[in-house]
């Protein structure tokens, strides 16, 4: 993105192409957006990044489960010596354990499906191959212990900056009177008393009577809670009904996108959306293209409920 992008706010004049304007300026945003989450995916710092998150297990939805129940706020588990041994990272004193079912695998016999032990126990009669030979299957489950990475002390993991930046002006009071007229409610929450771990905001759906309710964390950067804020009203208007966990990446483009439209209208640098978008996007950052409508439907409609830029003072 060149500096000349963040130099100063767009402002769309009220006309009759003021949309189509509107709507040509958009597009040409998420291209420029989609190039970026590409050159983000080739960088030395997502390679690095990216490698850290391989080494974490991939959990299934009943360990997720758990893992939510006991510590809500977790990010990254791994278990004692895992962390001491993969990360250089040791699990503090008194800390306690998160509980979780790790699958047990071994040698099957393959006519009485026993572990060689078993096998020779039931005087099964299979001798057509050795039991060193036999394929390994699951067998059961046992309890294991694993810890998050707030319990835990040493070697710093990489971390992504995707934190917009720029001079907010009362854009986060401008983004709290919107919410009002979209019917959404907002909190701004204090850094000491946030609840919710390391996430930077967070987007309630409410029932069908209720508003949705955004959440997010107080900081220094404005510009940063701006942009936060802008990416949970946009999960609120385009995701308030979903549930479903298995449509949440599809979610976070649209927001992200939306939070990356709206903030470069207002004249702040959210360059750093497309690190958040490459660790979401995988191998297909065009998915922000294919979901262009809807994209562009909802920054329109925060942008309009905002009503006016924030002027830089270039």
């Amino acid at each position: 993105m060149s500096d000349a992008e963040t130099e100063s706010a767009v402002t769309f004049d009220e006309s009759d192409s003021r949309d189509d304007a509107m709507a040509e300026t958009i597009e040409a945003w998420i291209e420029d957006l989609i190039e970026h989450v590409e050159d983000a995916r080739g960088s030395e710092a997502f390679q690095e990044w990216l490698d850290v998150q391989s080494q974490f297990h991939d959990y299934s939805y009943r360990n997720t489960l758990l893992i939510n129940l006991q510590c809500p706020e977790a990010t990254k588990v791994a278990g004692y010596r895992t962390w001491q041994e993969e990360f250089d990272r040791h699990v503090q004193a008194g800390e306690s354990a998160i509980w979780i079912w790790a699958p047990i695998i071994a040698k099957q016999c393959p006519e009485c499906g026993n572990a060689p032990s078993y096998h020779e126990q039931r005087e099964c009669g299979y001798d057509e191959t050795p039991p060193e030979e036999w394929e390994q299957r699951l067998v059961g489950f046992r309890p294991a212990s694993v810890f998050d990475v707030s319990q835990t002390d040493g070697e710093p993991l990489p971390e992504l900056d995707t934190a917009a930046t720029g001079d907010a002006g009362d854009l986060v009071d401008v983004l709290e009177n919107a919410a009002a007229t979209l019917d959404v409610a907002v909190r701004i929450v204090d850094a000491d008393e946030w609840p919710h771990g390391k996430a930077e905001g967070i987007c309630k759906p409410r029932s069908a009577d209720e508003r949705p309710l955004v959440e997010v964390r107080d900081r220094a950067n404005e510009a940063d809670l701006a942009v936060t804020l802008v990416h949970e009203l946009a999960h609120a208007l385009l995701h308030g009904a979903i549930s479903d966990p298995l449509a949440r990446s599809e979610q976070e483009f649209e927001a992200e996108a939306v939070a990356y439209i709206v903030g470069r209208h207002c004249g702040l640098d959210t360059r750093n959306s497309s690190f958040y978008l490459a660790a979401w996007a995988g191998d297909d950052p065009e998915a922000i293209r294919d979901r262009l409508g809807r994209i562009s439907q909802t920054a329109q409609q925060l942008i309009e409920a905002i009503g006016r830029p924030i002027e830089s003072e270039d």
